[in-house]
């Protein structure tokens, strides 16, 4: 019964937000454009409310990267931090990041002072809500977590999504999502008012590259409407909020990845993509949702 529930649930999110066409999101003379280079593998991004980017080099970075939104450019923003896969900028103000390298969630000012919340993890990508509580996944173990505002540490789900990777969660806050990396399905929970979850499922089915069964759903984020947008291998995959498809934005470069997504930009309005060694952004005709 539950997953009835839920599924009318989700459906009351948001009725503006029906299924749509590429044409209601992307501007043909705006393409994507390369915004940095020269990493091994960019991750992890996540915006403020000026609309200034952040991100790390999972790979061979030293910190957390700022690219500026007045000037373009980018610099490290905090160093010593190498190793970072998920970010995020909570509602007191800290980074949030799953520090992959050290198997462990930390809460980081913006003068670089750590807070270890949870240990002995293999965090991949996280989300906070604006009461304060974390939901991160972590991939090997096929488990999705919860660090409430009060700091304690709940397994929300456990061996049902296959491989979970990218998470976000609705503009309203009642529902949480979270993609496959190893299946075909980004999963649905409702958000209780303790922030623990209830009637997990199967929501949205991602399209399959030709002769897989995983589509490789990797970084996600949400468009102030109340879309998913959702990396992975065929390229950035919107689905509305009654988890239908409304198509698929092609990766900047054809036969390349993109493993992380968020909107940035003076009015949140630039889809930026990690791809490999580089960042890029498009314009579109819509916004993200930023808590």
């Amino acid at each position: 019964m539950r997953p009835l529930i839920l599924t009318f649930a989700l459906l009351a999110v948001s009725l503006s937000a029906q299924d749509t066409s590429l044409h209601e999101y992307l501007i043909d003379s705006e393409p994507w454009k390369e915004a940095a280079s020269g990493y091994a593998f960019t991750d992890g991004l996540c915006v403020d409310a000026a609309g200034n980017l952040f991100f790390t080099d999972v790979k061979a970075g030293k910190g957390i990267y700022k690219w500026d939104v007045a000037t373009g450019k980018v610099d490290l923003f905090l160093d010593n931090l190498p190793g970072i896969s998920g970010l995020q900028i909570g509602p007191d103000g800290r980074f949030y990041a799953c520090h992959n390298k050290e198997q462990r969630i930390i809460a980081i000012t913006m003068k670089g002072e750590v807070e270890v919340l949870l240990t002995g993890v293999k965090c991949n990508d996280l989300v906070v809500s604006k009461k304060g509580n974390l939901y991160f996944t972590e991939t090997p173990t096929q488990m999705i977590h919860l660090i409430t505002k009060d700091k304690k540490h709940v397994v929300a789900d456990q061996g049902r999504v296959v491989k979970p990777n990218g998470i976000t969660i609705s503009p309203d806050e009642r529902t949480l999502f979270a993609s496959e990396y190893g299946g075909k399905h980004v999963w649905a929970w409702r958000i209780e008012d303790d922030g623990t979850l209830t009637g997990g499922a199967p929501f949205m089915t991602m399209w399959l590259p030709v002769g897989k069964e995983s589509a490789a759903g990797d970084g996600a984020t949400t468009e102030s409407k109340g879309r998913i947008f959702v990396t992975t291998e065929l390229g950035i995959q919107i689905f509305d909020p009654a988890g239908r498809l409304a198509g698929t934005i092609s990766k900047p470069v054809a036969d390349g990845k993109v493993v992380s997504c968020e909107f940035a930009g003076k009015d949140h309005d630039l889809l930026f993509v990690a791809a490999g060694d580089k960042l890029y952004s498009r314009k579109l005709k819509v916004t993200g949702y930023f808590r």
